[in-house]
Protein backbone atom coordinates (compact mmCIF):
# COMPACT_ATOMS: atom_id res chain seq x y z
CA UNK A 1 0.00 0.00 0.00
CA UNK A 2 1.10 3.54 -0.66
CA UNK A 3 1.09 6.34 1.85
CA UNK A 4 -2.01 8.20 2.94
CA UNK A 5 -3.02 11.33 1.10
CA UNK A 6 -1.98 14.66 2.61
CA UNK A 7 -4.46 15.90 5.19
CA UNK A 8 -5.32 19.01 3.17
CA UNK A 9 -7.25 16.86 0.62
CA UNK A 10 -10.12 16.55 3.13
CA UNK A 11 -11.12 19.44 5.42
CA UNK A 12 -10.12 19.06 9.07
CA UNK A 13 -13.67 19.37 10.36
CA UNK A 14 -14.80 16.64 7.98
CA UNK A 15 -12.01 14.31 9.08
CA UNK A 16 -12.93 14.87 12.70
CA UNK A 17 -16.61 14.25 12.04
CA UNK A 18 -16.16 10.98 10.18
CA UNK A 19 -12.93 9.05 10.69
CA UNK A 20 -12.84 5.87 8.64
CA UNK A 21 -12.16 2.99 10.98
CA UNK A 22 -13.47 -0.54 11.51
CA UNK A 23 -16.48 0.92 13.33
CA UNK A 24 -18.03 1.72 9.93
CA UNK A 25 -18.47 -2.02 9.38
CA UNK A 26 -21.10 -1.90 12.13
CA UNK A 27 -23.37 -0.42 9.46
CA UNK A 28 -22.99 -3.67 7.48
CA UNK A 29 -23.84 -5.67 10.59
CA UNK A 30 -26.91 -3.56 11.33
CA UNK A 31 -28.21 -3.56 7.77
CA UNK A 32 -27.62 -7.29 7.38
CA UNK A 33 -29.43 -8.24 10.58
CA UNK A 34 -32.54 -6.42 9.34
CA UNK A 35 -32.57 -8.77 6.34
CA UNK A 36 -31.75 -12.01 8.16
CA UNK A 37 -34.16 -11.25 11.01
CA UNK A 38 -36.94 -10.82 8.46
CA UNK A 39 -36.10 -14.19 6.93
CA UNK A 40 -36.14 -15.78 10.40
CA UNK A 41 -39.50 -14.44 11.64
CA UNK A 42 -41.82 -17.29 12.64
CA UNK A 43 -44.72 -16.07 10.49
CA UNK A 44 -45.29 -15.14 6.87
CA UNK A 45 -45.79 -11.48 5.97
CA UNK A 46 -46.57 -10.85 2.28
CA UNK A 47 -43.79 -8.94 0.55
CA UNK A 48 -41.44 -9.05 3.55
CA UNK A 49 -39.08 -11.62 2.05
CA UNK A 50 -38.78 -9.60 -1.16
CA UNK A 51 -38.03 -6.44 0.79
CA UNK A 52 -35.50 -8.33 2.91
CA UNK A 53 -33.77 -9.58 -0.23
CA UNK A 54 -33.32 -6.01 -1.44
CA UNK A 55 -31.87 -5.08 1.96
CA UNK A 56 -29.46 -8.04 1.74
CA UNK A 57 -28.35 -6.91 -1.74
CA UNK A 58 -27.78 -3.39 -0.40
CA UNK A 59 -25.82 -4.83 2.49
CA UNK A 60 -23.62 -6.94 0.22
CA UNK A 61 -22.86 -3.87 -1.90
CA UNK A 62 -22.05 -1.88 1.26
CA UNK A 63 -19.63 -4.58 2.40
CA UNK A 64 -17.85 -4.53 -0.95
CA UNK A 65 -17.65 -0.73 -0.92
CA UNK A 66 -16.23 -0.51 2.60
CA UNK A 67 -13.79 -3.35 1.97
CA UNK A 68 -12.44 -1.65 -1.15
CA UNK A 69 -12.21 1.67 0.72
CA UNK A 70 -10.38 -0.04 3.58
CA UNK A 71 -7.81 -1.60 1.24
CA UNK A 72 -7.29 1.78 -0.43
CA UNK A 73 -7.05 3.64 2.86
CA UNK A 74 -5.50 1.53 5.59
CA UNK A 75 -1.83 0.76 5.97
CA UNK A 76 -0.12 -1.34 8.61
CA UNK A 77 0.64 1.91 10.41
CA UNK A 78 -3.00 2.95 10.58
CA UNK A 79 -4.11 -0.53 11.64
CA UNK A 80 -1.55 -0.52 14.45
CA UNK A 81 -2.74 2.93 15.48
CA UNK A 82 -6.33 1.70 15.60
CA UNK A 83 -5.30 -1.29 17.70
CA UNK A 84 -3.49 0.99 20.15
CA UNK A 85 -6.60 3.14 20.57
CA UNK A 86 -8.51 1.73 23.61
CA UNK A 87 -11.89 2.52 22.01
CA UNK A 88 -11.34 2.03 18.27
CA UNK A 89 -9.52 -1.27 18.84
CA UNK A 90 -12.71 -2.83 20.22
CA UNK A 91 -14.47 -2.28 16.91
CA UNK A 92 -12.10 -4.63 15.09
CA UNK A 93 -14.73 -7.25 15.85
CA UNK A 94 -17.07 -5.47 13.42
CA UNK A 95 -15.44 -6.49 10.10
CA UNK A 96 -15.54 -10.17 11.10
CA UNK A 97 -19.22 -9.99 12.01
CA UNK A 98 -19.98 -7.97 8.89
CA UNK A 99 -18.53 -10.74 6.70
CA UNK A 100 -20.59 -13.45 8.39
CA UNK A 101 -23.78 -11.36 8.46
CA UNK A 102 -23.63 -10.92 4.68
CA UNK A 103 -22.81 -14.61 4.29
CA UNK A 104 -25.84 -15.67 6.32
CA UNK A 105 -28.05 -13.32 4.32
CA UNK A 106 -26.68 -14.85 1.13
CA UNK A 107 -27.71 -18.31 2.28
CA UNK A 108 -31.13 -17.30 3.66
CA UNK A 109 -32.13 -14.80 0.96
CA UNK A 110 -29.56 -14.60 -1.81
CA UNK A 111 -30.08 -18.25 -2.72
CA UNK A 112 -33.40 -17.22 -4.28
CA UNK A 113 -31.48 -15.14 -6.82
CA UNK A 114 -28.16 -16.92 -7.36
CA UNK A 115 -29.09 -20.50 -6.49
CA UNK A 116 -28.26 -22.61 -3.46
CA UNK A 117 -24.84 -23.95 -4.61
CA UNK A 118 -23.49 -20.45 -5.23
CA UNK A 119 -25.02 -19.14 -2.01
CA UNK A 120 -23.42 -21.95 -0.03
CA UNK A 121 -20.02 -21.32 -1.63
CA UNK A 122 -20.17 -17.61 -0.78
CA UNK A 123 -21.39 -18.27 2.74
CA UNK A 124 -18.66 -20.84 3.40
CA UNK A 125 -16.01 -18.38 2.18
CA UNK A 126 -17.32 -15.45 4.24
CA UNK A 127 -17.86 -17.67 7.29
CA UNK A 128 -14.29 -18.98 7.09
CA UNK A 129 -12.79 -15.50 6.74
CA UNK A 130 -15.04 -14.02 9.41
CA UNK A 131 -14.38 -16.85 11.86
CA UNK A 132 -10.62 -16.61 11.42
CA UNK A 133 -10.65 -12.82 11.87
CA UNK A 134 -13.03 -13.11 14.82
CA UNK A 135 -10.79 -15.58 16.62
CA UNK A 136 -7.86 -13.22 16.12
CA UNK A 137 -9.78 -10.25 17.56
CA UNK A 138 -11.11 -12.30 20.48
CA UNK A 139 -7.52 -13.02 21.52
CA UNK A 140 -5.48 -10.04 20.32
CA UNK A 141 -7.69 -7.15 21.44
CA UNK A 142 -8.27 -8.42 25.02
CA UNK A 143 -4.54 -9.17 25.33
CA UNK A 144 -3.77 -5.55 24.45
CA UNK A 145 -6.15 -4.39 27.18
CA UNK A 146 -4.61 -6.55 29.92
CA UNK A 147 -2.61 -4.35 32.25
CA UNK A 148 -3.80 -1.18 30.53
CA UNK A 149 -5.62 0.10 33.60
CA UNK A 150 -8.66 0.94 31.45
CA UNK A 151 -12.09 0.35 33.00
CA UNK A 152 -14.27 -2.12 31.11
CA UNK A 153 -17.19 -0.73 29.12
CA UNK A 154 -19.74 -2.51 26.94
CA UNK A 155 -17.66 -1.94 23.82
CA UNK A 156 -15.18 -4.52 25.16
CA UNK A 157 -17.68 -7.16 24.06
CA UNK A 158 -17.26 -6.28 20.39
CA UNK A 159 -14.05 -8.26 19.77
CA UNK A 160 -15.32 -11.37 21.59
CA UNK A 161 -18.80 -11.60 20.04
CA UNK A 162 -17.65 -12.78 16.55
CA UNK A 163 -17.17 -16.43 17.64
CA UNK A 164 -20.82 -16.47 18.75
CA UNK A 165 -21.85 -15.13 15.34
CA UNK A 166 -19.69 -17.90 13.84
CA UNK A 167 -21.57 -20.43 15.96
CA UNK A 168 -25.00 -19.30 14.75
CA UNK A 169 -23.91 -18.88 11.12
CA UNK A 170 -22.07 -22.19 11.20
CA UNK A 171 -25.19 -23.98 12.41
CA UNK A 172 -26.98 -22.97 9.21
CA UNK A 173 -24.07 -24.29 7.15
CA UNK A 174 -23.96 -27.53 9.16
CA UNK A 175 -27.59 -28.18 8.27
CA UNK A 176 -26.53 -28.41 4.62
CA UNK A 177 -23.80 -30.99 5.26
CA UNK A 178 -24.60 -34.67 4.74
CA UNK A 179 -25.17 -36.61 8.00
CA UNK A 180 -21.99 -38.13 9.32
CA UNK A 181 -18.65 -37.22 10.85
CA UNK A 182 -18.19 -33.96 8.93
CA UNK A 183 -21.56 -32.64 10.05
CA UNK A 184 -20.91 -33.71 13.64
CA UNK A 185 -17.48 -32.07 13.57
CA UNK A 186 -19.01 -28.83 12.31
CA UNK A 187 -21.58 -28.85 15.10
CA UNK A 188 -18.88 -29.51 17.69
CA UNK A 189 -16.80 -26.64 16.29
CA UNK A 190 -19.82 -24.36 16.55
CA UNK A 191 -20.37 -25.33 20.19
CA UNK A 192 -16.68 -24.63 20.89
CA UNK A 193 -17.02 -21.20 19.28
CA UNK A 194 -20.18 -20.73 21.36
CA UNK A 195 -18.09 -21.34 24.49
CA UNK A 196 -15.32 -18.93 23.45
CA UNK A 197 -17.75 -16.04 23.27
CA UNK A 198 -20.05 -17.11 26.10
CA UNK A 199 -17.40 -17.32 28.80
CA UNK A 200 -15.67 -14.14 27.65
CA UNK A 201 -19.07 -12.45 27.97
CA UNK A 202 -19.58 -13.95 31.42
CA UNK A 203 -16.27 -12.41 32.47
CA UNK A 204 -17.05 -8.97 31.04
CA UNK A 205 -20.71 -8.33 31.90
CA UNK A 206 -20.13 -8.18 35.70
CA UNK A 207 -17.39 -5.57 35.10
CA UNK A 208 -19.76 -3.57 32.90
CA UNK A 209 -22.46 -3.79 35.57
CA UNK A 210 -20.00 -2.64 38.24
CA UNK A 211 -18.96 0.34 36.12
CA UNK A 212 -22.62 1.29 35.68
CA UNK A 213 -23.12 1.15 39.45
CA UNK A 214 -20.04 3.29 40.13
CA UNK A 215 -20.09 5.75 37.23
CA UNK A 216 -23.41 5.44 35.40
CA UNK A 217 -23.71 5.11 31.60
CA UNK A 218 -22.25 8.54 30.78
CA UNK A 219 -21.90 9.39 27.10
CA UNK A 220 -21.34 5.73 26.16
CA UNK A 221 -25.01 4.86 26.50
CA UNK A 222 -25.36 3.48 22.92
CA UNK A 223 -22.65 0.93 23.75
CA UNK A 224 -24.85 -0.47 26.52
CA UNK A 225 -26.94 -2.12 23.83
CA UNK A 226 -23.92 -4.17 22.73
CA UNK A 227 -24.58 -6.45 25.70
CA UNK A 228 -27.65 -7.70 23.84
CA UNK A 229 -25.36 -8.94 21.05
CA UNK A 230 -23.87 -12.00 22.73
CA UNK A 231 -27.13 -12.65 24.59
CA UNK A 232 -29.39 -12.66 21.54
CA UNK A 233 -26.82 -14.33 19.31
CA UNK A 234 -26.25 -17.13 21.82
CA UNK A 235 -30.01 -17.82 21.97
CA UNK A 236 -30.04 -17.95 18.18
CA UNK A 237 -26.99 -20.20 18.03
CA UNK A 238 -28.27 -22.66 20.64
CA UNK A 239 -31.58 -23.11 18.85
CA UNK A 240 -30.09 -23.30 15.34
CA UNK A 241 -27.63 -25.93 16.54
CA UNK A 242 -30.52 -27.89 18.04
CA UNK A 243 -31.95 -28.06 14.52
CA UNK A 244 -28.91 -30.14 13.52
CA UNK A 245 -29.54 -32.93 16.02
CA UNK A 246 -26.30 -34.89 16.12
CA UNK A 247 -25.73 -34.77 19.90
CA UNK A 248 -27.98 -35.85 22.80
CA UNK A 249 -29.78 -33.16 24.74
CA UNK A 250 -29.41 -30.40 22.14
CA UNK A 251 -33.11 -29.54 22.10
CA UNK A 252 -33.41 -29.36 25.90
CA UNK A 253 -30.29 -27.20 26.13
CA UNK A 254 -31.61 -24.84 23.45
CA UNK A 255 -34.93 -24.31 25.23
CA UNK A 256 -33.58 -24.03 28.78
CA UNK A 257 -30.57 -21.91 27.95
CA UNK A 258 -32.48 -19.84 25.42
CA UNK A 259 -35.41 -19.04 27.70
CA UNK A 260 -33.33 -18.10 30.75
CA UNK A 261 -30.96 -15.96 28.69
CA UNK A 262 -33.93 -14.37 26.93
CA UNK A 263 -35.26 -13.27 30.32
CA UNK A 264 -32.00 -11.53 31.20
CA UNK A 265 -31.88 -9.99 27.73
CA UNK A 266 -35.28 -8.39 28.28
CA UNK A 267 -34.08 -7.05 31.62
CA UNK A 268 -31.11 -5.50 29.84
CA UNK A 269 -33.39 -3.98 27.20
CA UNK A 270 -35.29 -2.17 29.96
CA UNK A 271 -32.05 -1.00 31.63
CA UNK A 272 -30.47 0.16 28.36
CA UNK A 273 -33.68 1.84 27.17
CA UNK A 274 -34.13 3.70 30.47
CA UNK A 275 -30.50 4.86 30.39
CA UNK A 276 -30.85 5.95 26.76
CA UNK A 277 -33.98 8.00 27.47
CA UNK A 278 -32.34 9.64 30.47
CA UNK A 279 -29.23 10.65 28.52
CA UNK A 280 -31.24 11.66 25.43
CA UNK A 281 -33.16 14.21 27.49
CA UNK A 282 -29.87 16.01 28.12
CA UNK A 283 -28.82 15.62 24.49
CA UNK A 284 -27.37 12.63 22.66
CA UNK A 285 -25.46 13.80 19.56
CA UNK A 286 -25.20 11.36 16.68
CA UNK A 287 -22.11 9.19 16.35
CA UNK A 288 -21.37 5.91 14.58
CA UNK A 289 -21.80 4.22 17.95
CA UNK A 290 -25.54 4.57 17.33
CA UNK A 291 -25.22 1.40 15.24
CA UNK A 292 -24.97 -0.28 18.65
CA UNK A 293 -28.74 0.21 18.82
CA UNK A 294 -29.28 -1.96 15.73
CA UNK A 295 -27.32 -5.21 15.43
CA UNK A 296 -27.68 -6.25 19.10
CA UNK A 297 -31.42 -5.67 18.96
CA UNK A 298 -31.50 -7.70 15.75
CA UNK A 299 -29.85 -10.66 17.47
CA UNK A 300 -32.61 -10.56 20.08
CA UNK A 301 -35.15 -10.71 17.24
CA UNK A 302 -33.48 -13.77 15.68
CA UNK A 303 -33.12 -15.40 19.11
CA UNK A 304 -36.78 -14.83 19.96
CA UNK A 305 -37.84 -16.11 16.54
CA UNK A 306 -35.71 -19.23 16.99
CA UNK A 307 -37.35 -19.89 20.36
CA UNK A 308 -40.80 -19.37 18.83
CA UNK A 309 -40.05 -22.03 16.22
CA UNK A 310 -38.48 -24.41 18.75
CA UNK A 311 -41.36 -24.39 21.29
CA UNK A 312 -44.23 -23.28 18.98
CA UNK A 313 -44.98 -20.36 21.29
CA UNK A 314 -47.45 -17.61 20.40
CA UNK A 315 -45.85 -15.40 23.05
CA UNK A 316 -42.41 -15.62 21.44
CA UNK A 317 -43.96 -15.06 18.02
CA UNK A 318 -45.71 -11.86 19.08
CA UNK A 319 -42.62 -10.53 20.87
CA UNK A 320 -40.41 -11.29 17.86
CA UNK A 321 -42.70 -9.25 15.61
CA UNK A 322 -42.80 -6.31 18.05
CA UNK A 323 -39.02 -6.40 18.37
CA UNK A 324 -38.62 -6.56 14.59
CA UNK A 325 -40.73 -3.44 14.13
CA UNK A 326 -38.51 -1.68 16.69
CA UNK A 327 -35.45 -2.97 14.82
CA UNK A 328 -36.60 -1.55 11.49
CA UNK A 329 -37.35 1.82 13.08
CA UNK A 330 -33.93 1.90 14.74
CA UNK A 331 -32.18 0.89 11.53
CA UNK A 332 -34.01 3.51 9.47
CA UNK A 333 -33.19 6.26 11.96
CA UNK A 334 -29.51 5.37 12.28
CA UNK A 335 -29.05 4.75 8.55
CA UNK A 336 -30.46 8.20 7.65
CA UNK A 337 -28.32 9.91 10.28
CA UNK A 338 -25.23 8.02 9.10
CA UNK A 339 -25.76 9.04 5.47
CA UNK A 340 -26.20 12.66 6.51
CA UNK A 341 -23.12 12.68 8.72
CA UNK A 342 -20.87 10.89 6.24
CA UNK A 343 -21.95 12.75 3.09
CA UNK A 344 -19.43 15.58 3.38
CA UNK A 345 -16.58 13.22 4.16
CA UNK A 346 -17.14 10.89 1.22
CA UNK A 347 -17.89 13.82 -1.10
CA UNK A 348 -14.53 15.30 -0.14
CA UNK A 349 -12.91 11.96 -0.86
CA UNK A 350 -14.55 11.71 -4.28
CA UNK A 351 -13.70 15.31 -5.10
CA UNK A 352 -10.07 14.98 -4.09
CA UNK A 353 -9.53 11.77 -6.07
CA UNK A 354 -7.21 10.75 -3.26
CA UNK A 355 -7.13 8.44 -0.31
CA UNK A 356 -9.15 9.10 2.79
CA UNK A 357 -7.28 9.74 6.01
CA UNK A 358 -8.40 6.71 7.95
CA UNK A 359 -8.35 7.60 11.63
CA UNK A 360 -7.39 11.16 12.33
Amino acid sequence: MTALAPHHTVPLEVRRAAPFGPNLFASVMGTGIVATAAASLPLHVPGLRTAATYVWALDAALLVFLTVAAFRTWTWATVRAQLRDPVMSQFWGAPAMALMTVGTGTLLLGADLIGLPAALAIDWALWTLGTALGLVTSVLVPLRMFGSGEAAFAGWLMPVVPPMVSSASGALLAAHLPPGQFQQAMVLICYALFGVSLFATVCLVPQIWQRLVQQGPGDAVPALWIVLGPLGQSITAANLLAGVAVLPGQNAFAVLYGTTTWGFALLWVVIAAAATVRVARRGLPFALTWWSFVFPLGTLVTGTSALAVRVHSLMFTVVSVVLYVALVLAWGTVAVRTIASQRAYWAAFAGSGSRLPSNQ
